[in-house]
């Protein structure tokens, strides 16, 4: 009896979690028709279509949603076993690549000090910074990625995960905005103002919004940008009012002991909004990896150097 090509598990992983033979292609660096040839001997070797047309989509056969799962944790204990050995364990030797999934603000004020941190004991591992466009266990589960950072959302229950610090919104506008002559700021005063708001999916509310309607308030909003360090930068350049993470502004001039003139205003918002929890995730696959929890703990520190308490 011939034994199966195992090289063939891998594809399919990648067609199961894919639900496209174009997709799965492009994940694998192969071209269309080869994933498809390569679909083609998956199903001669199981005896199932796998994949079966659904108007323009493919969708699953009942037995590929069954070995679904199955097929992906075979394959990360295949990749597991051939991974060296945990004895030889050597962070000065270590040579591998780890890929975070954050958004870019975490980027700016952490990545330069995790980088070093990383060089300085593991001068062979490499950090990759996946951009975070929205929340989704996804990366994590298909092993796309090695952790996440960010605001807990719904990343199921199996995902682990561990607190690096507490935040909370903020106002800033330019140095020199009447609001930082103009005494105490109240609800109304801060709503009548212009606001630069931060949305990736067009919707420009949030709980600050939430807590002014109970006042029967409502901001203006000039504008709306996908991320805090554009709502930074035109915060900045104009009479607009910004809602940032406190944590943002951990490496601008003149703020936080920094040295340079500061360019921005902060005050604290007339209304009462909850911390935010920033946190660690990661999949429960790498929970007793060396490496992965090196780098989990190292990261945890680095985190809690530049953000006390």
């Amino acid at each position: 009896m011939t034994d199966p090509d195992l090289n063939l598990l891998i594809a399919l992983d990648v067609l199961l979690a894919e639900g496209s033979v174009a997709g799965a292609a492009r994940r694998l660096g192969l071209s269309a028709s080869a994933m498809s040839r390569t679909l083609t001997r998956l199903r001669t070797t199981t005896g199932d279509p796998l994949l079966v047309r659904a108007g323009r989509n493919m969708v699953l056969t009942p037995y590929a949603e069954e070995i679904r799962g199955r097929t992906q944790k075979a394959v990360f204990e295949a990749r597991a076993i051939l991974r060296p050995s945990s004895a030889a364990f050597n962070l000065s030797t270590l040579e591998r690549s780890f890929t975070l999934r954050t958004n870019a603000g975490f980027i700016e004020i952490f990545g330069a000090a995790l980088i070093a941190a990383v060089a300085a004991v593991a001068p062979l591992v490499q950090l990759r910074f996946m951009p975070k466009p929205e929340k989704t266990a996804k990366y994590l589960r298909e092993g796309l990625i090695d952790l996440e950072v960010g605001v807990l959302g719904d990343m199921g229950p199996e995902i682990r995960l561990t607190a690096l610090y507490r935040d909370k919104f903020v106002g800033v506008v330019r140095k020199g905005h009447s609001l930082e002559h103009d005494g105490e700021i109240t609800a109304a005063k801060y709503a009548a103002l212009g606001h630069v708001v931060v949305s990736r999916h067009e919707r420009g509310t949030g709980p600050v919004d939430t807590l002014l309607a109970e006042l029967n308030l409502e901001r203006k909003i000039a504008t709306m940008v996908p991320g805090f360090p554009a709502a930074l930068a035109v915060a900045q350049a104009s009479d607009l009012v910004a809602l940032i993470p406190s944590t943002f502004l951990l490496n601008q001039p003149g703020l936080n002991g920094n040295s340079g003139e500061a360019r921005l205003y902060v005050f604290e918002l007339p209304v009462k909004t909850n911390e935010i929890t920033v946190s660690l995730m990661w999949h429960p696959r790498s929970e007793a990896d060396p490496a992965h929890r090196w780098l989990r703990q190292l990261v945890l520190k680095v985190c809690r150097e530049k953000v006390p308490g």
